[in-house]
């Protein structure tokens, strides 16, 4: 019995009357060649069976045109998006994308990392600027050029695509207080592995201390960023002998499970207790009441790190990146404060 030869790219070239050259053109960077040239590669393809062999590949041009991206969670819509516009910029640019996440444990990161830089990519796209001295080094051994999106508080990095945590929690937390709320509570993340919630937090304080007001820390509380930590922070705050007037949540996620545990509580949003989220998800403007949040550069964040890591890969002068703007969106889950107060 005789094993089938597998087909190569000479073969594609072959069947499709094209060059070798054309060919490999055709299938790595497919918006560089004509679109005749390309239904005839991409018909030989097919009618092969044709599998490029990514390790050879990789050997012989030392590169694999693959770009790693390592997110905290993939279960936050926010994040999906992001991701999706990392992916169809990069896909634009003859790349592809390999996604991974740590569910906000970062010590898993560095393994995550090993383990993908083993498997070989060219360049890496990271979330936040926290963290550890080895994936710094890993990237610096292995001379992979990286990119960190979302925050950019407390970095210097010229390659960070992302907003101010610390500036956008300022002005949720502005608007809060002008709506007369002075006992305030946070739902926040866990902030010793998180710079994005250290920045949320500082910048909320800092908005209250502007306006003669201090967090009180027994109505802080670091829950999970999803919708159950929201929940949570309702539970424990509302059983209080003051409770507070609103909740400010360091999510949509967290914001929404507020919501809902309020809901089976019977206790009225905004009325007796207002809500405020961050992101901006699609679900914070039609859930009941509407999500007052912070719109966040989503989409802008993927196509803007895509084309930046690109641009380093390409040897390309890049200048640093500039912050990106955010916005308050007000709707009606944050009211004025109950007499109570």
């Amino acid at each position: 019995m005789t094993l089938e030869r597998r087909s190569t790219l000479e073969d594609v070239a072959r069947l499709a009357g094209v060059s070798l050259g054309s060919a490999s053109r055709a299938l790595s960077v497919p918006d560089q060649v004509k679109p005749a040239t390309l239904a005839k590669v991409r018909h030989a393809v097919s009618q092969l069976g044709y599998v490029r062999n990514g390790a050879a590949q990789a050997l012989a041009s030392r590169r694999t045109r693959m770009v790693a991206t390592i997110y905290p969670t993939l279960s936050n819509p926010i994040f999906s998006v992001a991701i999706h516009e990392l992916q169809q910029t990069l896909w634009k640019f003859g790349y592809q994308l390999l996604v991974a996440s740590h569910e906000y444990e970062p010590e898993r990161e560095i393994d995550l990392l090993r383990t993908i830089v083993e498997r070989g990519v060219d360049a890496l796209v990271l979330v936040g600027t926290d963290h550890s001295n080895e994936v710094f080094e890993l990237a610096r051994q292995y001379a992979l050029p990286y990119v960190m999106t979302w925050s950019i508080d407390g970095s210097h990095y010229p390659h960070c695509v992302g907003f101010s945590y610390y500036d956008a929690a300022f002005d949720l937390a502005s608007l809060v207080v002008q709506k007369g709320h002075r006992r305030i509570a946070l739902c926040n993340g866990f902030e010793r592995t998180n710079e994005r919630a250290r920045a949320r937090a500082a910048g909320t304080r800092a908005a209250l201390k502007a306006a003669g007001l201090s967090l009180d820390p027994s109505l802080v509380t670091e829950q999970p960023f999803n919708f159950e930590g929201g929940r949570e922070a309702v539970r424990r705050f509302l059983g209080l002998a003051a409770p507070p007037t609103v909740l400010i949540c360091g999510t949509d996620l967290q914001a929404i499970g507020a919501i809902d545990e309020c809901r089976r509580r019977g206790i009225r949003v905004p009325e007796d207790l207002s809500i405020t989220g961050f992101d901006d998800i699609e679900h914070a403007a039609i859930v009941v009441p509407p999500l007052t949040t912070v719109k966040v550069p989503t989409e802008e964040i993927g196509v803007l790190a895509a084309r930046r890591v690109v641009a380093l890969l390409e040897g390309q002068a890049v200048p640093p990146a500039r912050p990106l703007e955010t916005k308050v969106i007000v709707r009606e889950s944050l009211g004025v404060p109950p007499t109570r107060q």
